[in-house]
């Protein structure tokens, strides 16, 4: 096999399954382990704020950006009424909506930015980060720790994998697990969810 510069890839083809077995298993083992480090009970707000809330509002951005959508079009299919924050027919959010963002790091400034203008309306603010002292996270109503890696975090103690992506397969996972527990408190079967999944596809 021949890579792009033209140097002989090292690995055969067993050789690189090998490789591939040992990096998925890596992956699993990590979210594994942080799924039994994180306190759920910190999710309980987050499931409270959700009914409570006439108009949800969702913000992230690059990979975690993909986790919340995925997240957003999760509570679509309960008909809730939810935005992804930067999409044209997002509205204005106004007092008593609630802003749900997640940031690894707790500082990206276009999150905080609107973060700081939600709470400033009188909206609810909660944040996911693995920075309990960053500005995000001061800002929130209720946050939830995660503890993985930051983008920036390279020396390996947290995980083994490259930037934060620990934190943002672990955001899709819980996101889901919230998920789970919503639509069991609500009840409406599968089917009836899934006459709201997009049809113009």
């Amino acid at each position: 096999m021949q890579t792009d510069n033209g140097l002989q890839n090292t690995l055969n083809s067993k050789e690189l399954a090998a490789d591939l077995r040992v990096s998925l298993d890596m992956i699993l083992n990590e979210n594994l382990q942080l799924s039994q480090k994180i306190d759920l009970e910190a999710l309980l707000p987050i499931i409270n704020y959700i009914r409570q809330s006439g108009r949800i509002f969702i913000l992230s951005a690059g990979r975690s950006g993909f986790a919340m959508r995925s997240f957003a079009m999760r509570l679509m299919h309960l008909g809730l009424t939810v935005y992804f924050v930067g999409e044209t027919t997002t509205p204005a959010i106004q007092k008593g909506d609630l802003l749900i963002t997640a940031s690894g790091s707790g500082t990206t400034s276009s999150i905080v930015r609107a973060a700081e203008k939600a709470t400033a309306i009188g909206a609810n603010l909660v944040a996911l980060t693995t920075n309990t002292a960053s500005p995000l996270a001061k800002l929130a109503n209720h946050v939830v720790y995660i503890p993985a890696a930051e983008k920036e975090d390279h020396g390996g103690g947290k995980s083994k994998q490259y930037a934060g992506s620990l934190f943002e397969q672990f955001l899709l996972l819980l996101m889901d697990a919230v998920f789970q527990s919503l639509w069991k408190l609500d009840g409406t079967p599968a089917e009836e969810l899934y006459k709201r999944h997009a049809n113009l596809e």
